[in-house]
């Protein structure tokens, strides 16, 4: 079976699911940076990726708006 994202795709996924369960509300982009250790536009790129494949959804201009829409027994184990 062929996943529906990347594994790198599925590391912020699996992330984003992380934080929002540890934090009850969504990563900043900011947050994504620090962790994953990548410039803001590459950030930003991969939020727009995800949400242009539906696998997350978010609000625009709305901070810390975004949710995934994967099912959490589909996200790959955080690294």
């Amino acid at each position: 079976m062929t996943s529906a994202f990347t594994d790198l795709q599925g590391q912020y996924l699996a992330y984003i699911a992380t934080y929002t369960k540890l934090h009850r509300r969504p990563p900043a982009e900011a947050d994504l940076q620090d962790y994953f250790r990548v410039s803001p536009p590459a950030v930003h790129r991969m939020i727009v990726v995800l949400t242009e494949h539906g696998l997350i959804r978010r609000q625009p201009g709305a901070p810390r708006s975004v949710e995934v829409l994967v099912p959490p027994d589909q996200l790959p184990p955080l690294r």
